[in-house]
């Protein structure tokens, strides 16, 4: 069940792709949370053949999960994170291109479109146009995407709520418990429930490939070699795996990042780092990146990049490139401040001739600057200071904050009440009696980054949800809706210059526009969703 804001955007984003119909069953799931056939029908109050279907659509599309309950029998329950995704589909389609050309973003988008889909199925498709050449093509762009979990299988066990199969297995361990558990007992037994089901997953996931074998004769010898090969296997269902995708969010992000920090040729070479162990990079729970070696990111380094112009040289001399790479990596890892303040604020760490990313630091930071940018604008320069400060100590009084901060207490505690009203800060309170008197108390200010991120979250939803309601709003305008319907008429997209008119092509023009900035908007509120949900994950578990 989800919260007002999501559940807007949520049903949002369905009515947009699937139609009213199919918004108002998931509306009815995100509003109750998981329900069963004769519910649903009672909420929705549509048709069981109209009910029947969108349940279909949404389970096509990966968007329903169903659990076996022993109460309610067979429930339904909306995935929020998969519905939340779709905002990405463009993006992802574009990073296909980028990483195996057209074929492969026709591919991800012919995927995208239907949800889930054969290998057979994908190939005819797409190869309607030229039958002879374009199946081979396709066929190793396919094993590509597979070999490299771009796409995943589509299993029994993807379509079941991971919740309801985490309590259950919760509940097996904590049975074989004899006497009372302890909480070691308790924690030791939801690690092995989610070790169990993580284990499940990636078991399931191994039916995409399967092994062929292929024999090779010799003359000398009689023996026959048997060599294993992996392929497609035909008979299984693919879906777009989104967390592949979304390291390559990650990744670009802790570039520009590096590059806004430093200069375009620091984030060069994190981008060479980056791309070295980007093959085993596969989740975005990777606290750093595997190590690798000096020589294998001069590798990955293009050859037109010009190390040299981003440092200050001493000599004329121009250095080895190896020498420059190691100057921006002792950059980039903040070598020269060995202490905690230094290594919360490095991109990469160095260990003897090896380099590893530090995702996890890099997340935190991310995290903490959307926090202060959320401060700044709606607080200025002064709640910036005081997140910081309290980020910093960790729990303080109104006076060491007047203090330490060097504000006037008069405009710290109205500050204060406004930042806490606001979720940016927290307050602690400490009795100094038992009896617990409110005049008797300690009242410390500290920074709670769980909560802070949960609530500025909902207010990126609202936002995103907003963005979506004016893009229609301006759509269904009378004026601009004809010439919608007007442009799409194939006589007129083929001539637009002779068949519009000059008032008809202006006010196409602004729409353009006017859906461009939205669209833009939307990129930059999703890029802060994306920094405080996917990369929040273990940014918010503080030491």
């Amino acid at each position: 069940m989800a919260d007002a804001d999501t559940a807007r955007l949520c049903t949002e984003i369905v009515r947009s792709v699937f139609g009213p119909l199919t918004a108002t069953v998931a509306s009815v799931l995100l509003t109750h949370g998981r329900l069963g056939l004769p519910q649903l029908l009672r909420f929705s109050k549509l048709r069981p053949r109209t009910v029947r279907a969108a349940i279909l659509v949404l389970v096509q599309h990966n968007l329903l999960w169903h659990a076996q309950s022993e109460d309610e029998g067979e429930v339904f329950e909306i995935n929020i994170d998969e519905c939340l995704m779709r905002l990405r589909y463009g993006r992802y389609v574009w990073l296909a291109e980028q990483l195996y050309g057209k074929s492969g973003a026709d591919i991800v988008q012919l995927v995208l479109d239907h949800g889930k889909l054969r290998p057979p199925d994908i190939i005819s498709q797409l190869s309607i146009y030229d039958p002879l050449k374009a199946p081979a093509m396709l066929a190793q762009t396919l094993h590509k995407l597979v070999e490299e979990a771009y796409l995943k299988p589509s299993t029994l066990l993807s379509h079941l709520s991971p919740r309801e199969k985490l309590i259950r297995y919760e509940a097996e361990e904590k049975r074989k418990i004899s006497g009372f558990p302890t909480a070691k007992e308790l924690r030791e037994a939801k690690e092995v429930a989610q070790a169990r089901l993580q284990r499940e997953e990636e078991e399931a996931e191994q039916v995409g490939m399967k092994r062929k074998a292929k024999d090779h004769s010799h003359k000398a010898s009689k023996r026959k070699a048997v060599e294993e090969e992996l392929e497609v296997n035909d008979e299984v269902y693919f879906r777009v795996n989104c967390e592949r995708f979304n390291v390559h969010i990650r990744n670009k992000l802790i570039e520009a990042t590096a590059s806004e920090r430093y200069n375009e040729c620091a984030g060069a070479v994190l981008r060479a780092t980056l791309k070295a162990t980007e093959s085993k990079q596969r989740k975005l729970s990777d606290v750093r990146s595997e190590p690798t070696s000096f020589a294998n990111i001069a590798m990955h380094l293009p050859d037109d990049v010009d190390l040299a112009a981003g440092l200050v040289l001493q000599s004329s001399k121009k250095p080895p490139t190896m020498t420059l790479i190691k100057e921006y990596l002792g950059i980039l890892a903040s070598a020269d401040n060995p202490t905690p303040a230094g290594r919360a604020s490095s991109f990469v760490s160095l260990g003897g001739s090896k380099v590893q990313v530090e995702f996890e630091i890099i997340a935190r930071r991310l995290q903490q600057r959307v926090l202060e940018a959320v401060a700044r604008e709606r607080h200025g320069d002064e709640g910036v200071r005081i997140i910081r400060l309290l980020l910093d100590t960790g729990m303080m009084d109104e006076k060491q904050i007047s203090k330490i901060g060097m504000m006037a207490p008069k405009d710290v505690r109205p500050l204060l009440s406004t930042m806490s009203a606001e979720s940016l800060v927290s307050l602690q309170e400490v009795p100094k009696s038992a009896d617990r008197n409110p005049t008797r108390m300690f009242y410390l200010w500290f920074v709670d980054l769980q909560k802070a991120s949960t609530v500025h979250l909902c207010n990126l939803y609202k936002t995103l949800y907003n963005i979506a309601a004016r893009r229609q709003a301006e759509q269904e305008e009378p004026s601009l809706k004809a010439v919608l319907e007007k442009r799409q008429r194939s006589d007129v997209s083929q001539d637009e210059e002779r068949l519009l008119t000059r008032n008809e092509r202006e006010l196409l023009a602004q729409w353009e526009k006017k859906r461009e900035k939205l669209t833009v908007l939307e990129m930059r509120v999703e890029e802060a969703v994306f920094i405080l949900r996917d990369l929040g994950a273990f940014a918010i578990n503080d030491d």
